[in-house]
């Protein structure tokens, strides 16, 4: 799949005459927790050539290609990207952690994931993750509980408990996040409930599991009395100005 993926980038660039400068895997497969059926979801930072961007016409600034039943893969404008990245886009922050890269430009990863603390916002991606955690709890509420929801709680909700207790931008993977917390009842549930999404499908559901709902109250709870009074303004933006320039051609 990793070729089939790797040719499909090459397709895309010569398609819409970009460039890739990095493309990764952003969902479950990355995070830590695929399911048997579980798609690709891959994403991409591209450029196009240095004429476009000298242009007064406005440029579609993302590549969508149609998605199908094993893979789901867009793409950004290194423009649009930068932005994103200066506003502390969570997503895209996410992106350059990824376990699974596909596609990269060393030069270009590497200068980026050194701006990383200086420009991500704690507020903002505190903001985010608790809202992703919130969104997620109402279903979690029945008696039949799709697998994949509760760690599409958890998983933010450890993102927004990290940003808590160290104060820096959390990791992607779940693996790392889960690691802060200490209680053994939890990590085996936690490690079950992973067995179980291992070979399960995407609308497998189990019964609720007390202890994590317990966890998770307690937790929203926690951070939402925790969130950074201050975020970063006024940043400096000319080393992604740049970045830019030095990347575009």
């Amino acid at each position: 799949m990793i070729q089939e993926i790797q040719h499909k980038l090459k397709e895309i660039e010569q398609q819409y005459n970009v460039r890739i400068l990095y493309a990764c895997e952003s969902g479950s497969r990355a995070w830590g927790f695929p399911s048997t059926d579980s798609d690709y979801d891959v994403r991409f930072i591209y450029t196009l050539p240095k004429n476009q961007y000298l242009s007064i016409e406005e440029k579609k600034d993302t590549i969508d290609i149609p998605v199908n039943e094993v893979l789901d893969i867009n793409g950004w404008d290194f423009r649009k990207s930068l932005r994103l990245f200066y506003n502390s886009n969570a997503p895209l922050y996410e992106w350059l952690q990824s376990p699974v890269i596909y596609k990269q430009d060393d030069s270009f990863l590497e200068t980026l994931k050194n701006l990383m603390p200086e420009y991500f916002s704690l507020r903002k991606g505190m903001h985010h993750y608790l809202g992703m955690a919130k969104n997620a709890w109402p279903e979690l509420q029945g008696s039949e509980i799709k697998i994949k929801k509760y760690f599409y709680c958890l998983r933010p909700l450890l993102a927004a408990r990290w940003i808590v207790d160290k104060h820096e931008l959390p990791p992607m993977e779940f693996g790392l996040l889960r690691a802060q917390v200490k209680d053994k009842v939890w990590q085996s549930a936690i490690d079950e409930l992973l067995t179980i999404k291992a070979q399960a499908t995407e609308k497998t559901t189990i019964q609720p599991i007390p202890v994590l709902n317990a966890f998770i109250e307690e937790q929203m709870e926690f951070c939402e009395q925790h969130i950074p009074s201050t975020h970063k303004e006024h940043i400096d933006i000319e080393a992604l100005n740049i970045l830019f320039r030095n990347f575009i051609s």
